[in-house]
């Protein structure tokens, strides 16, 4: 190695251009092979460092998502039932939907893949640069929550405001107090013009009825709703997550379906002519009875 080598190597690492000193070698190897000019030598160099810095920065990125898996949408099986909407989610890739500042609801039964495909366009949105956060709606609520409690709640707020895609996970799964309505409201309020994408069991129309104020669920959904991009994901049941330690149910038999729909109060082993050989309960008897015996007119 040749003095002029070693004060190029000493530079690189003062400017902080490891990516240059990573593939100096390399092309050093390829300008003495005639490979390379001395402007195609120094533009290589400086491609080598641009790369370096993205792959860096991508990694930052997809470190801060706090997404549960690393998915992408090359990997969910779209065979698995020809009652999933392929082509629109497959469109959704393109992120029209993230340059325009508009969301996408993912909604439909348990393990149909919604949040596979949330982090899977979370995933190409970090790879052209966009900043992503997931995480399960409970634990953001929570969050708020706990900012009212010390005194962080504005702060807590600007970190959920600040990233590109909010990716909220079960969405709407069970009914929410006042508190965390308002909560809901501030931060979709306060993300106006950013994307979020939500992930949900729920139809959008029966979300209304989880919020205990009808004018903050109207002025939140409508607002929410009307500028999305709703994606119906549905299956078979076989198709879907199941707990295989859950023994198989057997359908009731012919018998016992029959005497489910028999009323409570016939019998259904007792015949029509004894019931209506019952006696009446014994208060009526005594009672019709003093009433013959004051009531009645004696017989000339």
């Amino acid at each position: 190695m040749s003095v002029m080598d070693t004060a190029l190597r000493e530079s690189l690492k003062s400017l902080r251009l490891s990516g240059m000193l990573e593939t100096l070698d390399a092309r050093l190897a390829q300008a003495h092979g005639g490979e390379l000019g001395h402007l195609d030598f120094l533009q290589v160099l400086c491609q080598d460092e641009i790369t370096r810095r993205e792959t860096v920065a991508f990694q930052r990125r997809l470190q801060r998502t706090k997404f549960e898996q690393q998915v992408t949408l090359e990997e969910f099986d779209f065979t698995a039932s020809s009652k999933l909407p392929a082509a629109q989610i497959r469109d959704l890739g393109a992120l029209r939907w993230l340059h325009a500042g508009e969301s996408v609801i993912l909604f439909g039964p348990v393990g149909v893949g919604k949040t596979h495909i949330a982090q899977a366009l979370g995933h190409l949105a970090v790879r052209q640069g966009a900043h992503v956060r997931f995480a399960k709606t409970s634990r953001i609520l929570a969050e708020l929550a706990g900012g009212h409690a010390d005194r962080t709640w504005e702060k807590r707020i600007r970190e959920l405001v600040r990233p590109d895609v909010l990716i909220l996970d079960d969405f709407a799964m069970r009914q929410l107090s006042a508190a965390h309505a308002d909560d809901l409201y501030e931060l979709v309020s306060e993300r106006q013009g950013r994307s979020l994408i939500i992930t949900s069991n729920r139809a959008p129309s029966d979300w209304y009825r989880l919020f205990p104020n009808p004018v903050v669920a109207e002025s939140l959904l409508d607002r929410l709703i009307n500028t999305s991009h709703q994606v119906i994901m549905n299956a078979p049941i076989t198709a879907r997550t199941s707990d295989p330690r859950t023994p198989p149910t057997s359908p009731p038999s012919p018998r016992s379906a029959n005497a489910r729909l028999l009323p409570r109060s016939i019998p259904a082993a007792v015949p029509r002519h004894r019931r209506r050989r019952r006696s009446p309960p014994p208060e009526r008897c005594s009672a019709d009875r003093r009433r013959d015996s004051v009531g009645t007119p004696p017989r000339g």
